[in-house]
């Protein structure tokens, strides 16, 4: 067991507080400070406290006070993490459980996010670990394969899918050897494909002056988990870095302008609210509500009203990211855009609160890695 994390908690009183404060017990941390952010005159008193973590309950009371422990909050040796008060008052059952899981990973540095689901869980104890079943031997019977979700718990809702990695299918690395008339049908088969005449298709048409010379951008999705994922990345991006960043993070409240804030603090680069007719600038990085798309004109990407943000990117020169809570039915126009050679990466499905898009899109093909380290294989596509 892990020596146990000294952590302070800012909240005003109520629902969040008094179920954080439950959640960070049950994580195993030790509240060695707890206070009102608004109520705090300086950082001095947090500071005094020594934390090696801070857990923030945001609201807008909450989130106009913070800027009086910038000191502390901006201490790259202490943990922050944010969660949103309104989302902590609700949260029961199995979503606190996630939660305490969520919180424990961050606050320990482990992948174990996701607790087992209600039904499948052992009788005491963690699940034990899976092991794949032994080879098939040649020409012996296969026996049915286990169903492609064995690792999902189902529920109604989506963001509650718990992704046991325990579960997850076992990489094949022997095929049995075909015999009988499998075999020969097999050897067929390879002839016929061996004698077809591939033909060339036309070449690509030549690049014009137009929407595919415009520069790209990257742009990052997240969902529940996401903004403390989109801190981490902002957090690691340079000043100089050469390409916009778009922020598509779906909020419940939709208070867009509040993320703004939040990320402001984290990233070197500014950071702004998308507006429609505005034009997409370098080195900037724009938080974009959900009824604002992009499109190509002669000054660049700009932003249009009821547009689509991905399918505006240009492919050749962007990068799509895939964080915590992003949403699956983005995977497969994120895909498209892979195929036209934009860069597609995810975050590792174990430090995920929500792992179902990151997790496909890496199962695809995309490359991943932790919000930080993203920023590297950023940073090979353009070099500052």
């Amino acid at each position: 067991m892990p020596e146990s994390r000294r952590v302070a908690l800012l909240a005003r009183p109520g629902e969040a507080c008094e179920r954080l404060r439950v959640a960070l017990r049950e994580a195993g941390a030790e509240l060695v400070f707890e206070a009102d952010p608004s109520q705090l005159a300086d950082a001095g008193v947090l500071a005094a406290a020594a934390p090696q973590a801070v857990l923030v309950a945001l609201d807008p009371v909450v989130e106009d006070a913070l800027d009086r422990l910038d000191a502390v909050l901006g201490d790259p040796a202490i943990e922050v993490i944010y969660d949103e008060a309104e989302l902590a008052a609700r949260r029961e059952g199995w979503d606190a459980a996630r939660w305490v899981r969520h919180l424990a990973a961050k606050l320990y540095g482990h992948g174990n996010v996701l607790p087992p689901a209600a039904d499948t869980a052992p009788a005491e104890g963690e699940a034990e670990a899976w092991a794949p079943p032994a080879p098939t031997p040649a020409g012996a019977e296969l026996a049915p394969a286990a169903p492609a979700f064995a690792g999902l718990a189902l529920t109604d809702d989506i963001n509650a899918l718990d992704f046991d990695e325990a579960a997850a299918a076992p990489v094949v690395t022997e095929v049995p050897a075909a015999s009988g008339r499998f075999a020969r049908d097999l050897a067929e088969l390879e002839q016929r494909i061996a004698a077809l005449e591939l033909e060339e298709g036309p070449p690509p048409p030549p690049v014009a002056h137009g929407p595919d010379t415009v520069r790209g951008a990257v742009l990052v999705f997240g969902g529940i988990g996401g903004p403390d994922a989109i801190r981490q990345l902002l957090s690691a991006v340079p000043a100089d870095f050469p390409r916009p960043l778009l922020v598509s993070q779906r909020l419940d409240g939709g208070r867009y302008d509040r993320l703004v804030q939040q990320m402001a603090r984290a990233s070197a680069l500014p950071v702004q609210l998308a507006e429609v007719g505005a034009v997409v600038q370098r080195g900037q990085v724009y938080v974009v509500p959900p009824e604002l798309g992009v499109e190509a004109t002669g000054e660049g990407l700009r932003f249009v009203a009821g547009g689509d943000l991905l399918a505006g990117l240009p492919p050749s020169d962007s990068a799509i990211v895939m964080l915590s809570g992003a949403d699956p039915a983005q995977v497969e126009p994120a895909l498209r855009h892979a195929s036209r050679g934009a860069l597609i990466l995810g975050q590792t499905p174990e430090g995920c609160y929500d792992p179902a898009a990151p997790a496909e899109l890496i199962a695809r093909g995309g490359q991943a890695a932790t919000p930080s380290d993203l920023v590297g294989l950023l940073r090979q596509r353009w070099p500052a």
